[in-house]
């Protein structure tokens, strides 16, 4: 195997390029064998390069997006016995929802899909270098009522704000005190139109409102939250029983 020189260690390092190195004695050997220019050469090399970097930052993007599985499009069991409109979540797959800043609202009993559907769309987000933030929607709540003793409000509601897409999981599962009422109005109120939610909850969206301390607030956020949405409710069986250990699933379809 060729060795590298110290010499250029030191200068692709200077250039903040020493990734190239674990690769490069084998680009070389194919170079030689490929009988490749010297452009051709530089080329693949820094193709590597881009490459290595690409995934490193896909790694960043989705450990800050703070999934709790890894959940793909291309893992979904679409064979489920779970009823849905396939086409129109076959659609939010291209993503255009964030480009025009539009919403997303999954709806229906506990198991069908709902939360690896707003994951999958997340990971796809993260893969187009979108930036993504999932919480649960008590552990939101939480994050802003806990900042309130350090100070640091300002900081949490623009990592909240900030992001091309939030999702909000198990939203209404119950009731809102006031503080949380009025918090969950703000981050909707302050992203709507500007970046785009996910929302994903065992209720229907009217039986949200009484929930809420204050209707008022209650019928502001949501008419715009779900006004700006595609709204999506499934109904069937238990999606998660069948990614039980020692399930065998079928081969994913689109």
């Amino acid at each position: 195997m060729n060795q590298v020189a110290a010499s250029l260690k030191a200068t692709l390092k200077r250039l903040k390029l020493s990734g190239i190195l674990p690769t490069l004695p084998d680009r070389v050997a194919y170079a030689r064998k490929a009988e490749l220019s010297p452009l051709d050469f530089l080329e693949l090399a820094l193709q590597d390069e881009v490459e290595r970097r690409d995934n490193k930052n896909l790694e960043n993007r989705l450990a800050k997006a703070g999934f709790q599985e890894d959940c793909t499009f291309e893992q979904f069991d679409w064979d489920a016995p779970v009823t849905f409109d396939r086409d129109r979540v076959n659609n939010l797959f291209n993503l255009s929802f964030i480009d025009r800043r539009e919403d997303v609202i999954f709806l229906g009993p506990v198991g069908v899909g709902k939360t690896f559907l707003a994951t999958a769309l997340g990971h796809t987000a993260c893969r187009a270098k979108k930036r993504v933030l999932n919480l649960r929607s008590d552990n939101l709540l939480k994050l802003i009522h806990q900042s309130r003793a350090d100070n640091s409000t300002e900081k949490v509601v623009r990592t909240l704000l900030t992001p091309d897409l939030l999702i909000i999981d198990d939203f209404a599962l119950k009731r809102l005190n006031a503080q949380q009422s009025s918090d969950f109005y703000e981050i909707i109120i302050e992203r709507h139109k500007r970046s785009s939610t996910i929302v994903t909850s065992n209720r229907a969206i009217e039986e949200w409102i009484p929930l809420f301390d204050d209707p008022i607030l209650a019928q502001s956020a949501l008419d715009r939250l779900a006004h700006n949405a595609d709204q999506i409710t499934i109904e069937g069986d238990s999606y998660r029983s069948r990614q039980s250990p020692g399930t065998t699933l079928p081969t994913t379809r689109r």
